[in-house]
């Protein structure tokens, strides 16, 4: 199932590149982010991630939503304000692709900073970066496999 999910990502990437969908549409069209483009939707950020950019979103999966306990996921799509600064929390200034990628902190639109780990593969907190570049118009999605929370 991840490979499958990774190899759709990578030619979904290739194919939103031809034809620059920005950050929003693309995470649609990929049909692996319906949780994360529901969450956006709720958070009112739809605006903010159409707009100019450039942003790098470390965006989670699915199957990384699905890791959360659905309480708990429920609670925090009711909480604007929470849901605002989780989101955000993924979503890095700048188009920074895979090959330019460093360890170390790096501040995020949140205003908190994620720790990127760059041995064994990219981690971003502790999520594992699973697949890297899907280009849109206004910056880049990385998919990560768990949802990172502002510390």
């Amino acid at each position: 199932m991840k490979k499958t999910l990774i190899a759709s990502l990578l030619a979904f990437g290739a194919m939103a590149a031809a034809h620059a969908k920005d950050i929003v549409d693309t995470a649609v069209s990929a049909g692996s982010f319906k949780t994360l483009v529901a969450a956006v939707q709720a958070a009112g950020l739809v605006d903010t991630l159409k707009g100019p950019g450039p942003f790098t979103v470390f965006a989670p999966s699915d199957e990384a939503f699905a890791k959360i306990p659905k309480a708990q996921l429920d609670a925090l799509l009711q909480d604007k304000a929470k849901l605002t600064a989780v989101l955000t929390y993924h979503v890095v200034p700048g188009k920074v692709m895979a090959k330019d990628v460093k360890a170390g902190k790096v501040k995020t639109v949140q205003g908190g900073e994620i720790t990127v780990g760059t041995m064994g593969g990219v981690t971003v907190d502790n999520a594992k970066v699973v697949a890297t570049d899907v280009a849109a118009s206004n910056g880049v999605i990385h998919v990560i496999d768990s949802v990172i929370m502002p510390k």
